[in-house]
């Protein structure tokens, strides 16, 4: 069957189009945006990539189109399917029917962290020799691949609140129908497609109410938005994380790199690992608990965190020239930046931080996060906010509120040369955005040599 996917190099898209790929089917695709990882990891796979949407490329007519959910009427392509009376459906539609079908979900939900706790929690149940499935939106480096079918009915999944396409506004993860659900945290964020954060916890809720009386739920004890979502009916068993949860921590350093697991009080073995950051703490509890409940002990758990290596484009060391040393992060929401700077200071002491901060997210161009960027970054020396031309709002009133040194430029030249001028041996530079940032990280180390 020939599959042709709109938007295949969102993270999402990319990842189910590798699925296809290895079960069998032809599969092409296009996007308005090809560039790395996604575009790497799809060219890898023999995949055909078209750049735009230039209705052509459905000509022959493909058997099936699969429509990213950033794709919207008006489009070229979306509508020479309408007009054609093409066959498509969504991606989450499309990965319920053909590959989740039957088999054991466990599912990442929250609002930050859904990534990182994803790919945690495959590389625990590999390194327990369960060969699980999964789809993952990033590439985590235990597999340097972002999906597969896997060799056992245990499937793990990214489970995001996005809305699955422009004719199905319901959130992509309420078509998984997962067993095992972990719900990470939450809070208001896709400011775009949600209009406050009791429509998001009503999506939440859509979510618990398909989960089997036999799954299970689990979530941390510190999220009152959570707790409400639980509030509203929960029929599956809850194990809770964190402060007062049956899933609790003692921090043996800082930074979150060593930690002991306790389980109902008893201790299950200590973590210690390359990751820094409390969130990350929080995101092995989830992790363990989950793996749990498909018979990972978790002495052998804590075995597998210990060789975890994270995800690409999440804390990623992407170099280190004359002893500057360069991080690419996908931070996009206040939260997330500050416990990312928080976990980095904790590690790196008293050298000198410099974050780069690209508001790309829609919740971000629409302003949705302004109030909370100035204390986001108080770990950091100084920031280098990138104002893009479409940015619909005032990024140097929010940066003049910043309590260390922040500065807004509108060029990545500009960027570079000012990390040029402030940055010495021992300094460490994070760039955080959701996108390519025009190959930022590569045009500055260049520049650094």
């Amino acid at each position: 069957m020939h599959i042709h996917i709109l938007g295949i190099c969102g993270t999402f898209m990319g990842s189910m189009a590798v699925l296809a790929k290895e079960l069998g089917h032809h599969v092409t695709g296009s996007d308005a945006n090809v560039y790395p990882p996604m575009s790497t990891q799809l060219e890898a796979q023999g995949i055909e990539l078209t750049q735009g949407y230039d209705p052509a490329q459905l000509d022959p007519a493909p058997d099936l189109v699969v429509i990213g959910n950033a794709m919207s009427r008006g489009n070229p392509a979306v509508e020479y399917v309408l007009n054609k009376g093409l066959p498509y459906v969504s991606g989450p539609q499309w990965l319920a029917d053909h590959v989740l079908q039957g088999r054991w979900v466990l599912a990442v939900a929250g609002t930050h962290g859904k990534t990182t706790t994803s790919s945690m929690l495959a590389w625990v149940l590999e390194h327990a020799g369960m060969s699980p499935g999964f789809l993952i939106g990033g590439v985590p480096q235990n597999f340097s691949v972002s999906a597969r079918l896997g060799g056992t009915p245990f499937f793990v999944i990214e489970a995001d609140e996005y809305d699955s396409a422009f004719f199905d506004k319901r959130s992509k993860f309420v078509h998984y129908r997962p067993r095992t659900a972990i719900l990470n945290n939450l809070e208001f964020d896709h400011a775009d497609i949600f209009p406050d954060l009791p429509a998001i916890e009503r999506q939440f809720h859509h979510l618990v109410r398909i989960i089997p009386s036999e799954g299970l739920v689990i979530h941390p004890t510190t999220e009152p938005a959570l707790q409400r979502v639980i509030e509203m009916g929960c029929w599956t068993p809850v194990q809770t994380t964190g402060a007062g949860g049956q899933w609790q921590v003692k921090l043996l350093k800082d930074d979150g790199s060593e930690f002991e697991v306790m389980f109902e009080g008893q201790s299950q073995g200590i973590v210690e690992w390359d990751m820094t950051g409390q969130h990350n703490v929080a995101n092995a509890l989830a992790t363990l608990a989950a793996a749990r409940h498909v018979g990972v002990v978790p002495s052998m758990g804590i075995a597998a965190l210990s060789a975890f290596k994270s995800v690409k484009r999440r804390m990623e060391k992407v170099a280190e020239v004359r002893g500057i040393t360069i991080y690419d992060d996908f931070a996009h929401h206040p939260t997330a930046i500050a416990t990312t700077l928080d976990g980095l200071r904790k590690r790196i002491g008293d050298a000198p931080l410099i974050a780069i901060i690209e508001p790309r997210s829609n919740s971000m161009k629409l302003g949705a996060h302004r109030d909370g960027l100035p204390e986001s970054v108080v770990d950091a020396d100084q920031v280098i906010w990138y104002a893009p031309a479409n940015l619909g709002w005032d990024l140097a009133a929010t940066a003049a509120l910043c309590t260390v040194p922040s500065i807004v430029s509108d060029s990545l030249e500009g960027i570079i040369e000012r990390v040029k001028s402030q940055a010495q041996p021992g300094t460490h530079v994070v760039i955080m955005s959701n996108g390519g940032f025009g190959g930022l990280h590569g045009k500055l180390a260049e520049a650094l040599k």
